[in-house]
């Protein structure tokens, strides 16, 4: 299996100014191909292949002198990464390729010749040569590839894309089950019960990112030492905010997933979601996209099962005794008692105990449970839905149909 390691090096001056300078070379190459591919589309209706760019990095390398400082690879894999980035487009994966500029996060990639010395040290190929790094998991296995980034707050850090040579476990549904329902006031509620509250990052640094804020709007003059600092110091802030937040979601998805064997969630729409202006900042703080690709590869790689039910299936608004659906209450109410079954609920419990048998019925037989026997959105383009469904009736009892 592939298996992606991520590393904080630390190059010295001379590297620090090599690898300013191999950015800026493989950016220029992204947003040159970007460009000629872009333009020749308009005009002829025509795609430019991978390797039609590729061809042409030795006619810019004439042109351009400084094209020469960087490792050859490394521009030749920015077309690579440019002709997939239009791959991801068309398939609907992704936005059409941006330029990139030098203001943001800069990055390149080394798809060969990268060694592991030791815990402590990195051999690049070309001038980079060897970079202090720290090592801190086991990197066993081939080095597939290496991209050096560095960040805005002035860290640098490397991605080693590694393969282990072990073959993927068999999942198997053996074991515990557990329906997880995602939210704001907690951020994770279980359907065993556990609640995990919402940390609010963003709110906790705020007070300090005001601030930091504050100084750089003072700044006027854009060239000046003090403005560059300035906007460092925010940036620092921003990078705070980042690593506790992965932290908490790496910690939390790891807690998950050793604890159970069949972890099931919902299908969530966080892009439409943060079109709401007034939980858009507290969506995006929480995390919930991040957290759900943590806990389906750390599935994947321990051979558990990671199953996403549909976005429309009303956890919220159904009995999970009864299947049956619940009067519409207001966001204020936690919990509630159900006039079907008489029995007090947890609203986020409830909803997370629905998540999970919705996702071991799906396993188990291939049908949704809805509470009027349909889907709440038809299918696109006019197709109907072949899928066979369970239906809750008056004693809670599951029909089939067609």
């Amino acid at each position: 299996m592939l298996k992606a390691v991520k590393v904080r090096i630390y190059p010295t001056n001379e590297q620090q100014i090599h690898l300013a300078q191999a950015f800026g070379c493989v950016r220029w190459v992204w947003n040159q191909s970007l460009q000629v591919m872009s333009s020749t589309y308009k005009e002829t209706g025509k795609g430019v292949s991978a390797l039609s760019m590729k061809k042409q990095i030795p006619v810019w390398k004439v042109e351009h002198e400084w094209l020469k400082e960087c490792y050859s690879q490394c521009l030749q894999q920015s077309v690579l990464n440019l002709s997939q980035a239009f791959i991801n487009f068309f398939d609907g994966r992704a936005q059409y390729p941006t330029f990139k500029n030098r203001h943001g996060r800069q990055s390149i990639q080394y798809p060969q010749n990268v060694k592991i010395l030791t815990d402590s040290a990195i051999k690049f190929p070309g001038n980079l040569g060897t970079v202090k790094a720290k090592i801190h998991q086991d990197c066993v296995g081939k080095l597939k590839t290496v991209t050096v980034s560095r960040m805005l707050d002035g860290r640098y850090y490397a991605s080693l894309l590694i393969d282990d040579e072990i073959d993927k476990p068999e999942s198997s549904v053996e074991g515990k089950a557990i329906g997880v329902d995602l939210g704001l006031i907690d951020f994770a509620v279980t359907s065993d019960g556990s609640k995990f509250n919402n940390p609010k990052h963003l709110k906790k640094h705020s007070g300090n990112l005001k601030r930091k804020q504050r100084k750089l709007s003072r700044k006027k003059n854009k060239t000046t030492n003090k403005r560059r600092k300035a906007k460092m110091a925010l940036a620092k802030v921003h990078s705070k905010i980042s690593r506790v937040r992965v932290d908490f979601l790496h910690k939390l998805s790891r807690k998950i997933v050793n604890e159970n064997q069949v972890i099931v969630l919902e299908d969530l729409a966080v892009k439409n979601m943060v079109k709401n202006h007034n939980l858009a900042k507290s969506i995006s703080d929480a995390g919930w996209g991040m957290f759900q690709t943590m806990l389906k590869y750390k599935a994947e790689q321990d051979g558990k099962i990671y199953l996403e039910i549909g976005r429309f299936f009303p956890s919220s608004h159904l009995c999970n005794v009864t299947l049956l659906p619940i009067p519409k209450m207001d966001l204020s109410v936690r919990a509630f008692l159900c006039p079907h079954c008489q029995k007090p609920h947890d609203r986020d419990v409830n909803a997370a105990i629905n998540i999970r048998d919705e996702g071991l019925r799906i396993l188990a037989l291939g049908t949704s449970a809805t509470a009027l026997g349909g889907n709440v959105r038809p299918k696109p383009f006019g197709r109907k839905s072949t899928t066979v469904e369970a239906v809750a009736d008056e004693l809670g009892s599951q029909h089939r149909t067609a």
